[in-house]
């Protein structure tokens, strides 16, 4: 059966079966992770490429994009799309598009969840219960929520969905962004480190890349405190793991609660030696629905340019005219 349309599409990486299907029902997919030589695959099929399925953290980067001078769409799974030269992409002419909103109510619900097992110790209690410990005796007090003050650094849809919830619990909310929203009623700092200062809860919410490289550092910690607790389900590119590691070695901050890492799927030994770390796969936004909803939209954000109509969620950096 002939694709849909008369296009070739290079998929790098494996996608979710479903999304493999239906972009093989739509176009000519070229698989370049299941050639036994990928180079000549690409050298082959370049001329014809029109189009890029990118699962999420595969890099996208000028030197593969160059060799695709047919290239107009990069159709990305995940709401970050740091992985992506977008920048270098929107001066070629060629549209970037990514998976928001559709995933924001699961990372919020994963950041809340987060901050409650950081804070009070829920794993560790787990843990303890596992191990025989409370036939010996309770398990130790633990911080509490009540009375803290959170700041969210990167107040946009996740973000927002975040402040909602922890405000819910009874903590009032700061954040610190780019720009001040004018329709944000939540107290505004100008720095990350302002923001730290003013809060015992940091919640990382800003897209990676080289803009935000290691924006959470010693500097940010060490303001952040003693009682201070940081939840990351941004990239882990933001923060400074060597610096967060000695921060929690020293208690210079009471714990963190980490969805992302710098080096993933590798964590550091040192962050899975400390007690007062909370550490999950990368599940922000992991769950069934959820993940069939992004793939779902790569798939209808190619089908819209292949069509020749607007891309459903094209990323800024995109040329909107096209």
């Amino acid at each position: 059966m002939a694709p849909r349309f008369d296009i070739d599409l290079l998929m790098p990486a494996p996608m979710m079966d479903f999304v493999v299907e239906r972009l093989d029902q739509a176009f000519r997919v070229h698989k370049l992770w299941l050639a036994p030589d990928r180079d000549a695959l690409l050298t082959q099929v370049a001329p014809s490429v029109r189009a890029i399925a990118a699962a999420g953290g595969v890099s996208i980067g000028a030197p593969l994009m160059g060799r695709l001078p047919r290239l107009e769409c990069v159709s990305g799974f995940g709401v970050g799309y740091d992985s992506i030269d977008a920048r270098w992409a929107g001066a070629h002419g060629i549209v970037v598009t990514n998976t928001p909103d559709v995933l924001t109510e699961e990372v919020a619900d994963t950041a809340l969840a987060l901050t409650l097992m950081t804070v009070r110790r829920l794993g560790q209690a787990e843990r303890y219960l596992r191990a025989g410990g409370w036939l010996e005796r309770p398990f130790p007090l633990t911080p509490t929520l009540r009375g803290r003050t959170a700041g969210i650094l990167g107040l946009g849809r996740i973000g927002k969905a975040i402040a909602q919830r922890l405000a819910a619990c009874g903590l009032s909310v700061h954040y610190h962004g780019r720009h001040r929203q004018a329709d944000v009623a939540f107290p505004y700092h100008a720095t990350p480190k302002d923001l730290a200062q003013a809060v015992d809860i940091l919640v990382v919410v800003t897209p990676g890349g080289a803009d935000t490289r290691h924006l959470i550092d010693g500097d940010v910690l060490r303001a952040l405190g003693p009682d201070g607790v940081l939840i990351n389900i941004a990239r882990g590119s933001v923060v400074d793991e060597a610096a967060l590691i000695a921060a929690l070695r020293a208690g210079a901050i009471l714990g963190a609660g980490l969805d992302v890492f710098a080096n993933e799927p590798r964590v550091p030994q040192a962050l899975l030696e400390l007690d007062n770390a909370v550490l999950l796969p990368h599940v922000g936004s992991a769950t069934i629905h959820t993940r069939r909803a992004m793939g779902q939209l790569v798939v209808d954000n190619l089908t819209a340019w292949a069509e020749g109509r607007p891309v459903l969620t094209p990323v800024p950096e995109t040329p909107l005219a096209l």
